[in-house]
């Protein structure tokens, strides 16, 4: 018997906007942030999770995580992770939090760092990655863990055991291939929007001397400057790799509309974020306007029921699920089975402080239990602050590694953790000593 004694919180911040590291039309000073959580137990093991912010306002999801304490602190992780869909549905319902939501804002960013902590904690109770906990479990189990309570009307329990029982066969051979050949990835490390000329074009002969074939790059703040960049890019990648652009919600929709008319010559994959990330309907006619580019969106989708409801309307061409804007993996997994249902490819956001990390776990999940395809289902990858965890990602010529190490691959080194402790002591920023120039 483990049981949960302590919850620490710990409001974690980079100060990478001194290099616009992250920055784009919307946000243009980024601190890449984390609002993390340590479940401390009896026994030796801890559960490590964050939800992930940009800077201010990261004390206001620690606050949140506090509220929530009473609900884990006391209770035997065996307990917790045998009935694993009953626990998500209690941390969900208090019934005063829910008020607070329900089921969005900052109480489900902060549910989410509380709930990946304790996956967390089961994937290293079972000494396993928690993409092999995933795998590993029958179709019964996997789904017992999860919530589908306003999605039935698109995609019942049954019907999602039924989708995964109809994946089980190849389950272990398609295991092996993502083990020898990784999973595909874009990057955004060239595409930031406060890069000047040289350093976009070094960073993309870097990147493809390293075997990327797919680049993200922002656009909003100027059609002229976005056009330009856009050729520059694209003069440096060639018209055989992938371009992608990401708008972060800048536009209206008749502006998204015209603006990414003119941008089309430079042939990108998808259009991100082109507008309010609540507007479906809104989604729906730029999708509409703008094919063949394809609109992705999703990092800032609050729950399941949006994304049902972007699916089933047609707005979203590329589902771009966050697992700390979700309600943790629990409803991340919900979200990949809805995404499977309406044959819309899962590319996780993974632009922020150790999302890569979580969301490499969410794509192997979706192509060994889900079958899904490897040419469309990619994750993103920002080459900034991965030395700062226990297991950071492993990259090899584009592709993410299988994480062999027990757990989220989300826990950061102690070192860092009081390095970057905010408030900063005394008056000195601290340094972020690594990242690519």
């Amino acid at each position: 018997m483990t049981t949960i004694t302590h919850l620490e919180t710990i409001d974690v911040r980079y100060p990478t906007s001194r290099w616009l590291i992250g920055s784009d039309a919307v946000h243009t000073d980024p601190d890449y942030s984390a609002a993390y959580v340590i479940l401390r137990t009896d026994g030796d093991l801890e559960g490590h999770g964050f939800t992930f912010t940009i800077g201010r306002g990261t004390e206001v999801c620690i606050a949140g995580i506090k509220a929530l304490e009473h609900l884990v602190v006391g209770r035997d992780v065996d307990e917790i992770t045998s009935a694993m869909g009953d626990f998500w549905r209690e941390v969900t319902n208090d019934a005063q939090l829910r008020w607070l939501g329900p089921e969005k804002g900052v109480m489900h960013l902060a549910l989410a760092a509380v709930v990946n902590a304790v996956w967390d904690l089961w994937a290293k109770q079972e000494r396993k990655p928690l993409w092999k906990l995933l795998a590993d479990m029958t179709p019964a189990q996997l789904v017992s863990c999860l919530d589908f309570r306003y999605v039935t009307d698109v995609l019942t329990p049954a019907e999602a055991v039924e989708m995964l029982e109809n994946q089980a066969r190849g389950r272990s051979g398609r295991e092996s291939d993502l083990a020898a050949a990784g999973i595909p990835a874009y990057t955004t490390s060239a595409g930031w929007l406060g890069y000047d000329d040289e350093k976009i074009r070094r960073l993309c002969r870097d990147a493809l001397a390293e075997g990327w074939m797919r680049f993200k790059m922002k656009v909003g703040s100027s059609i002229d400057d976005d056009a330009r960049r856009a050729a520059l890019i694209r003069d440096e990648i060639g018209p055989d790799n992938v371009l992608m652009m990401d708008a972060n919600q800048r536009w209206d929709v008749d502006t998204a509309i015209e603006w990414m008319q003119d941008l089309k010559r430079f042939d990108p994959m998808w259009i991100e974020e082109p507008t309010s990330p609540d507007d479906v309907l809104g989604h729906a006619r730029i999708a509409e306007a703008v094919a063949p580019v394809g609109v992705a969106t999703g990092e800032h989708v609050h729950n399941r029921v949006m994304f049902k409801q972007f699916m089933a309307a047609g707005a979203m061409a590329f589902c771009q699920l966050d697992a700390c804007r979700l309600g943790g993996f629990n409803e991340a997994i919900v979200v990949t089975l809805l995404a499977r249902r309406f044959g819309v490819p899962v590319c996780p956001h993974a632009g922020g402080v150790g999302l890569c990390e979580y969301h490499q776990h969410i794509a192997a999940f979706d192509h060994i239990c889900l079958g899904g395809d490897l040419e469309t289902r990619l994750i993103e990858f920002a080459d900034h602050l991965h030395e700062h965890f226990v297991d950071p990602v492993r990259i090899e010529r584009g592709r993410y590694r299988l994480p062999s190490r027990p757990g989220t691959s989300a826990e950061m080194k102690r070192e860092s953790l009081e390095t970057y402790r905010f408030p900063w002591p005394g008056d000195e920023v601290p340094p972020v000593p690594e990242f690519r120039e």
